[in-house]
């Protein structure tokens, strides 16, 4: 990873929307070309290894990284709203994120991911990062949600942990999107002691194959 000074928020800022004050911490990259804004899941914050990794990385590479706090979760609240108010929340949020003037990436892990994939079309967005996108509920293979993902409309990346119960990699419809795997990763992307790469080496998936794809995109 880069060094610390990229890994320090330059700000955070609150922002009303339509579900209440969602917040954002800003990771700006100096001579900026991308936004990458991101959001967290339903069962925690932007504290995500995942998010954090990607906060700490791309600034170096010319990419600003603005992780996004849901209403719910900036209120303290610890149960996710119902899909069409997270929605409206990251609707709410969108213009400020748009304020430096540069193409931005919707971005998310796990139920942050579906917001951006249902949404991206409308918004603008100039692409989509999944993490762990949470392809069906433990168990319930039938459930899926792949219309989500199929439905983006713009260039998407997924990353999705090798053993995620939420979707395992090889359960992925064939699409128009690129799908990054790491190895024995979970929904959180963690990796037991014995798998065949550290913890750090699955960040490093995580984060370079998000560098190699954003800079892609020209």
């Amino acid at each position: 990873m880069t060094d610390s000074s990229t890994s320090s928020p330059d700000a955070a800022e609150s922002v009303e929307t339509g579900a209440g004050t969602a917040r954002i911490t800003w990771h700006r990259a100096p001579g900026a070309r991308l936004v990458l804004a991101a959001s967290h899941g339903a069962g925690g914050g932007i504290e995500a290894r995942d998010l954090r990794a990607l906060a700490q990385v791309l600034p170096a590479h010319g990419v600003t990284v603005a992780l996004v706090e849901q209403p719910w979760r900036v209120a303290g609240k610890k149960v996710a709203p119902a899909p069409k108010t997270l929605d409206v929340g990251w609707r709410g949020v969108w213009p400020a994120l748009e304020s430096p003037g540069l193409p931005v990436i919707a971005g998310g892990r796990s139920a942050g991911a579906r917001v951006a994939c249902r949404t991206a079309g409308d918004l603008g967005a100039a692409a989509v990062i999944a993490l762990s996108f949470p392809l069906h509920p433990p168990g319930k293979p039938e459930k899926s949600r792949a219309g989500e993902l199929l439905g983006t409309e713009v260039p998407t990346l997924v990353v999705q942990g090798g053993n995620d119960p939420f979707g395992k990699p090889g359960e992925f419809p064939k699409g128009p999107y690129e799908l990054v795997e790491v190895p024995g990763g979970d929904h959180g992307f963690a990796v037991p002691k014995r798998a065949d790469i550290t913890q750090e080496e699955a960040l490093e998936v995580i984060t370079g194959a998000a560098v190699k794809w954003a800079m892609s995109l020209g």
